[in-house]
């Protein structure tokens, strides 16, 4: 099954987790600070909303035994952008968009192990598509960020910004460090 790719997805492979991943699936859940996570059994997804959030976490994943890059492709442990897909060359994983349900409306991004055929997206247990980043999605690029994007608050986790190009507030989900 695919799992669902918002925001700024990491996804990792669970076999990798049981095999290479220092103090299994118990140390790995340690890792997860927000609720985003999803998996179909296969791969397992968890979103963050700002790059150095994701840095943070493959650091986390890598000094655990996993391995991000070697020569330019993914080996255990894949970044994924809904708009760009993979953010580098990753055999073991597709990338696309899929419809959720029998609802053409609602096209979501997903990722799915290779060779996997199934269709029926797995998303996190709360998760949404009404009011999620999936129906209404801004990428504001980190040069334009100190340009147009005033930092007000930190609320219970949340980074609040104005954006002094649409005159509205902007939240941020921020991740906690491991």
């Amino acid at each position: 099954m695919p799992v669902l790719v918002e925001a700024i997805s990491v996804i990792t492979q669970a076999i990798s987790i049981s095999t290479k991943f220092n103090g299994g699936w118990e140390a790995f859940n340690a890792c997860i600070r927000n609720k985003t996570m999803c998996a179909d059994g296969e791969i397992i997804r968890t979103g963050f909303m700002t790059p150095n959030d994701v840095e943070s976490f493959v650091k986390t994943l890598e000094r655990h035994g996993l391995v991000y890059l070697r020569g330019g492709e993914a080996i255990g442990v894949a970044v994924v952008d809904p708009l760009q897909g993979l953010a580098t060359q990753c055999p073991w994983l597709q990338f696309g968009r899929v419809s959720l349900g029998n609802s053409p409306d609602q096209p979501v991004a997903a990722c799915r192990l290779a060779g996997s055929t199934s269709t029926e997206v797995v998303t996190p247990l709360s998760w949404k598509f009404e009011n999620s980043l999936s129906q209404s999605y801004a990428f504001i690029p980190t040069e334009h960020r100190d340009k147009s994007m005033i930092f007000l608050r930190n609320e219970n986790g949340v980074d609040v910004y104005f954006n002094s190009v649409t005159g509205q507030e902007m939240c941020v989900g921020r991740t906690p460090s491991v």
